[in-house]
């Protein structure tokens, strides 16, 4: 299998994004389902792994210490801090907090080098920018850490191009991440340039619209009460009915192609770039292990010039860029299965998974 670069690291094509295993779509996986994915990932060739200090309030970075702890030197690990759980009133219940205070991201350094059974993280990154930190100072934070040899590189996620100029002159990112698919452009407006001028590694993750452009269908009534996609404009009462009258051109291109439609989704951004880089996030293990293997859907110049008609989604409730007659939601529908990773801009044929 060829390999793609993250900031320094050379990785797998696909990675597996460590969220879903326990956190943001209902009812956690059960810990032993969740340990034979994860194993069944690094056994299919999967060579990163991407969790973090929010997911379930620090159980997936524990569940992946206790899966694959023993098999370090196999894959680059990933994870993020600056928002996690905290109990904020002393009863016991953790609420989620953004701090990018030096010394909390030191703590939760610690905490995680604990829960990941590991003794350095390779690339770490600021899940939020807390607005109350310079950005300077929380990433002089991480650079310690750097040269504590704690972790090994720096990402940010979810930053404006002006913010990760200002981090990358203190220390040099390795990656930032970033929601980018067919449905969320905003990368394009000019961090991915940033992320060009830097040498930072992009990374783009929800390329199937979280699960609304893998081909089946999502009922929205019958979501998980405390699944995350409830409280997300795209798939509120306005705009869901609006989008569903969009998919049937987009699914019949994905049978033209001979793909499955979350093929098609992410082969437009691995075709964007030759170091995209894949995360599904799969709750049980067998799925993963077709998919993962399933990668012959290419991606040619014609996915790119078919959907090149919905470049610019509507962005109702985020970011205003709107057209007629597509995509409406905020930037924050993301994607139920997938990561994508880009660090070199240039067109090359690329292959995906389906998700």
């Amino acid at each position: 299998m060829s390999t793609r670069a993250l900031g320094p690291f050379q990785v797998s094509p696909i990675g597996l994004g460590c969220m879903n295993i326990c956190h943001a779509y209902g009812n956690p996986t059960p810990p032993e389902q969740a340990e034979r994915l994860l194993l069944t990932a690094l056994d299919a060739g999967v060579t990163h792994f991407d969790t973090a200090a929010l997911y379930g309030f620090g159980v997936s970075e524990q569940l992946v210490g206790k899966a694959l702890s023993s098999h370090r030197q196999r894959f680059t690990l990933a994870s993020k801090c600056g928002m996690q759980g905290v109990d904020v009133q002393g009863d016991g219940k953790l609420v989620r907090v953004i701090d990018g205070r030096p010394a909390t991201l030191r703590q939760t350094c610690e905490d995680a080098l604990r829960r990941l059974k590991t003794d350095v993280i390779d690339l770490y990154y600021l899940h939020r920018w807390d607005k109350k930190v310079p950005i300077e100072d929380s990433v002089g934070g991480l650079s310690d850490l750097v040269r504590a040899g704690k972790i090994r590189s720096i990402g940010l996620s979810e930053v404006s191009a002006n913010t990760l100029r200002k981090a990358h002159a203190v220390h040099p990112i390795a990656a930032v991440q970033t929601e980018y698919s067919l449905w969320t452009r905003n990368p394009e407006i000019a961090v991915l340039d940033a992320c060009r001028e830097l040498g930072t590694t992009f990374v783009a993750f929800s390329p199937v619209a979280r699960g609304f452009l893998c081909g089946k269908p999502i009922d929205i009534d019958k979501l998980d009460a405390k699944d995350i996609r409830r409280g997300m404009p795209r798939f509120n009462a306005e705009n869901f009915p609006r989008n569903l009258q969009l998919l049937p051109p987009y699914l019949a291109l994905a049978q033209e192609l001979g793909c499955s439609p979350s093929q098609l989704a992410i082969a437009w951004l691995l075709h964007k770039a030759p170091a995209h880089r894949c995360h599904p996030r799969h709750h049980v293990h067998r799925p993963f292990a077709r998919r993962f293997g399933r990668l012959g859907c290419q991606a040619q110049p014609r996915p790119d010039a078919a959907t090149g008609s919905h470049d610019r989604p509507a962005q109702r409730g985020g970011q205003p860029l709107q057209r007629p007659g597509q995509l409406r939601g905020g930037y924050r529908g993301v994607c139920l299965n997938a990561q994508v990773v880009t660090s070199v801009f240039a067109h090359q044929t690329m292959r995906a998974p389906s998700c």
